[in-house]
């Protein structure tokens, strides 16, 4: 008998391998392009939030205030006598005064947002509040506003809701230190964390002031009875009130403190670490202290050892082992064993720490540009840094170029990843070029600027200046004298005013 006779025939059907693996390929297929469509719906959602992002400024014309947004639409027409402020550029919410008194330095306000209708109206006089580096660098803080009720003062946040109850004489900041509000009550003054949103410091204080640069460095507080303490920003007493003085220098857990006409290098469980040998101390870097004397600098360190001889004109620490010297009216860098690293022949020496470039001034108004490791690298002049965004822009001769932090050379293209348009110049001319380097703008413009944030491009021709939209079409002919402008900016047809302390735009 043969093996297989009497087998019967399979009545179930066979799978058609080349069927069933077409089939699957096409699935894939359709997989993939729907995949595909879904990833490009949200990414093109993105682009729409992100081009719907809406930013606000105040305007100034005719003499009258306004509200511009960053297409240059006047949402709030320009009607108001007395000015407008914008406490968050980012938020429709607008502080207005009236019916101000000039002479008696008092006014009426109220808060509306880009509809020009009032809010918060459960609360009457609104304030924000302002701090200052210098008139050139003003701000306020940008989640809370102050107001007043039967003659005290409280915080409420942009929704409204009360953050401190209106009892305190009056409320102000911690002036150059972001976050930090004095609160002021019976004649003592504490400190209200605008992060935390709580009080730091009980009102209880005669005075209270930055130790450092950041609210993280923590305060120097003077009691009833004149002395000084440290109180860090945790609510830890740091240094107890027992001193005369104490200056806004420290590092490494030491701090300057003065009784009387001796001032003393100690830590913070009060260890006298140097008090003889100086005049001033200017800075605490590591174990190692700028110390004057005899109006002259040097460094020692906390085993009283000099580190830098008595020599110099000036000091100031960089980085590692480098200090920025002045000899003989010049600046160069040195180290701590005595080697010149660069040469003393500047006007001036600043290190840029957040992006690692010593910039070296010369009597020609141009900088030679060094890194950290003081190599040379470029002659120009720095128009800007972005440590950020990972660039520098640099005028050399003519030509405005663009380097990362390696000092690389990069396109505008490759730095400016969200602009639509791209300056460039040729034979002398400006203009303007897409993602792809082609031609969007003729080269025929005197002086231009880089796109803006917003998409705007100022061009200057025949001394005037004007505006191209993101597409490069002309919004505004060149017809805007701006001699008087430092820096050149336009938000549709409105252009920065020439007084930055106002960061103000106008059509004037």
């Amino acid at each position: 008998m043969r093996k297989n006779r009497g087998r019967r025939y399979n009545t179930e059907p066979k799978l058609n391998m080349k069927k069933v693996v077409a089939t699957v390929i096409a699935f894939l297929v359709l997989i993939m392009v729907i995949v595909s469509i879904v990833m490009l719906v949200k990414q093109s959602k993105k682009q729409e939030l992100k081009s719907e992002k809406i930013s606000y400024f105040t305007l100034y014309t005719n003499d009258k205030w306004g509200v511009i947004n960053s297409k240059g639409e006047e949402i709030i027409p320009a009607s108001y006598n007395d000015m407008i402020f914008i406490p968050n550029k980012d938020k429709a919410l607008f502080v207005v005064t009236y019916d101000v008194d000039y002479t008696a330095g008092e006014g009426k306000t109220k808060v509306v947002n880009e509809k020009n209708e009032e809010i918060l109206t459960k609360y009457s006089n609104i304030y924000p509040i302002d701090n200052y580096i210098s008139s050139d660098e003003v701000w306020y803080e940008d989640n809370v506003l102050k107001y007043k009720k039967d003659g005290k003062y409280g915080l409420i946040d942009f929704d409204g809701k009360e953050i401190l109850p209106a009892e305190y004489n009056d409320i102000a900041t911690v002036k150059g230190i972001e976050r930090s509000i004095l609160i002021y009550k019976d004649g003592k003054v504490g400190l209200f964390n605008n992060i935390s949103q709580d009080i730091t410091i009980e009102p209880k204080y005669k005075e209270i002031r930055a130790l450092g640069s950041t609210y993280n460095d923590g305060y120097i507080v003077v009691d009833e009875n004149n002395k000084a303490g440290i109180i860090g920003p945790d609510k830890k007493v740091i240094l107890e009130n027992k001193y005369d003085d104490i200056a806004n220098i420290f590092g490494n857990n030491m701090y300057i403190v003065k009784n009387g006409d001796v001032i003393t290098v100690i830590n913070s469980d009060g260890t006298v670490i140097l008090d003889s040998g100086f005049d001033e101390i200017k800075s605490i870097n590591g174990d190692n202290i700028i110390i004057k004397k005899d109006g002259k600098y040097g460094v020692v360190n906390t085993k009283k050892e000099n580190v830098i001889g008595l020599n110099y004109e000036d000091l100031g620490y960089v980085l590692g082992d480098l200090y920025i010297a002045k000899s003989n009216g010049k600046y160069g860098v040195i180290n701590t064993a005595g080697e010149t690293k660069i040469d003393f022949k500047y006007e001036k020496i600043s290190y840029k720490k957040d992006v690692g470039i010593l910039e070296c001034d010369k009597e020609d108004y141009t900088s030679d540009i060094f890194n950290r490791n003081c190599e040379f690298k470029l002659n120009g002049t720095i128009s800007k840094t972005d440590a950020t965004a990972g660039y520098l822009r640099i005028r050399v001769g003519d030509e405005i170029k663009y380097y990362n932090l390696n000092f690389e050379e990069k396109s505008n293209r490759d730095v400016l990843p969200d602009n639509t348009l791209f300056l460039v110049k040729k034979d002398g001319k400006y203009g303007y070029v897409n993602k792809d380097n082609k031609q969007v703008v003729d080269c025929i413009y005197d002086d231009a600027m880089e796109q803006n944030e917003f998409g705007f491009c100022a061009v200057k021709k025949d001394g005037k200046w004007g505006v191209l939209k993101s597409d490069g079409a002309v919004l505004l002919e060149p017809s805007v004298e701006l001699k008087d402008n430092l820096y050149v900016d336009f938000i549709g047809k409105w252009h920065l005013s020439d007084n930055l302390e106002l960061n103000t735009y106008t059509d004037k």
